[in-house]
């Protein structure tokens, strides 16, 4: 089914699939130009300041982010685009974030495949961290799905979470260490950004894909056991609600 939900979104055009790559080609084009030349921004830390030093952290983030907002803002018509799967009692409904999520990250991998090979092309070398970076998105799974579960049963019953979460997955994406590093803001906001669990995600992405440095365990260790709590809770409150699914589509 996310197979098929993959090729459904691109059926019918010229280029297929190949959107996919050039998609994320795209928007990393136009937001390393606005951010890099038109505001000349750096990113400092000891980083080069070449433009695309800078548009692969910015592009990393933007895997990450875009792996979250995704399956966010597909979450609350999930159940209400799937009304015929509701009626059938032998179809397990639970499944479908997990449909959402094989697609999102089917487009993530995708992203991903360009960016190691524009690392590639530039430092002719990857850094062995690189085979971590699947460690750092094991809680942003776990809390992805836990968010899904939870926002596709309250879609069912209030129809303006999918408003709520647009504007949610917006402000994320400025708040969450994508365009600059958390180092550059001053000390009182710092702490305040690293509540975000996007912002970790995202560092740790930058130190294993392009850095070079071993993730923080304990600090991953547990980010993933906060998640499980997450996934849990929305798990329980999509199956405690879902018994009403079918008096309201």
């Amino acid at each position: 089914m996310a197979k098929r939900d993959v090729i459904g979104r691109y059926s019918g055009s010229v280029l297929g699939l190949a959107w996919s790559f050039f998609n994320p080609l795209l928007m990393l084009a136009v937001y390393t130009f606005v951010f890099s030349v038109v505001f000349k921004a750096r990113w400092g830390e000891g980083v080069s300041d070449s433009r695309t030093q800078f548009a692969m952290l910015l592009f990393t983030g933007m895997i990450v982010h875009g792996l979250f907002a995704e399956c966010l803002n597909r979450a609350p018509t999930l159940i209400l685009s799937n009304a015929n799967y509701v009626k059938k009692v032998i179809f397990p409904l639970e499944i479908l974030p997990w449909i959402s999520f094989g697609s999102a990250l089917f487009h993530a991998a995708i992203s991903l495949l360009v960016l190691l090979l524009v690392q590639l092309t530039i430092n002719q070398q990857l850094p062995w961290t690189a085979v971590l970076f699947p460690l750092v998105l094991v809680p942003l799974m776990l809390a992805t799905m836990g968010l899904s579960w939870f926002v596709a049963s309250l879609g069912v019953y209030i129809r303006d979470v999918g408003q709520v979460t647009a504007v949610f997955t917006m402000i994320l994406l400025f708040m969450s260490g994508i365009f600059y590093p958390i180092s550059a803001l001053p000390e009182a906001y710092q702490s305040w950004m690293r509540l975000n669990p996007l912002t970790y995600i995202i560092e740790e992405g930058r130190n294993t894909l392009l850095l070079g440095k071993v993730p923080d365990f304990q600090t991953l260790g547990l980010f993933t056991a906060v998640a499980l709590l997450v996934a849990w809770i929305g798990f329980f409150s999509f199956q405690r609600s879902r018994k009403g699914f079918a008096d309201v589509v």
